[in-house]
């Protein structure tokens, strides 16, 4: 239970009991791998990605509903089958994608970790972790959504040196150090665009 809710839980609950049946671990079907990067190189790395590997569907989180829309425009406008599922959509918008990426029109979705509650797509064969997510709760839900039923998936984690502390969270649950990759010709050291900066202060404004 994430730290918000079980406070609440307490404000609001008189003696409230816990049921707890085990302990949330991840899912051993799964493969886990880091992809060091810079936050304006994600999209365009997450592009090679998909561009260099064998995919069925996809599964991409992001921290925002804003960097969900985004990221999932740009997929599209790279050719990818691409959609988005954030809290900004209407219900049918959400139907409507949710519904194309269970019957395969849509490869790719891209989505916030509060619009996929309740996703269950049995052929996903990668999570993205485009961010990463606040706790390892919220990794081991992202990445059971793949390896289900079975079968084998993967787990791709985009980190910054924002995340270093996270990343060290997650081997300590996972009782190992995850490997480290980069992508061969991939340019990691291009700088950010000056109209990125323009485009970032007129968001937080």
């Amino acid at each position: 239970m994430p730290d918000d809710i079980r406070r609440l839980v307490q404000e609001i609950l008189h003696d409230p009991v816990t049921v707890q049946i085990g302990h949330i671990s991840p899912a051993t079907t799964v493969s886990h791998t880091l992809y060091p990067v810079k936050q304006h190189r994600k999209t365009a790395l997450l592009i090679e990605l998909l561009r260099h590997t064998e995919t069925e569907s996809v599964l991409v989180f992001t921290r925002t509903k804003y960097r969900a829309g985004r990221v999932a425009q740009q997929l599209a406008k790279a050719g990818y089958r691409a959609t988005s599922l954030q809290g900004n959509m209407s219900q049918c918008q959400r139907q409507t994608a949710l519904d194309g990426f269970r019957a395969g029109s849509f490869k790719v979705l891209v989505a916030t970790d509060i619009a996929a509650r309740g996703i269950d797509v049995l052929d996903i064969s990668h999570v993205v972790n485009y961010d990463m997510p606040d706790s390892t709760d919220a990794y081991i839900n992202r990445i059971g959504r793949t390896g289900r039923i079975g079968k084998t998936g993967t787990a791709f984690t985009f980190v910054t040196s924002e995340d270093t502390p996270m990343v060290r969270a997650l081997e300590h649950l996972l009782n190992t150090p995850l490997e480290h990759r980069r992508l061969q010709n991939f340019d990691y050291a291009m700088p950010v665009p000056a109209n990125r900066y323009i485009r970032s202060s007129q968001q937080l404004r």
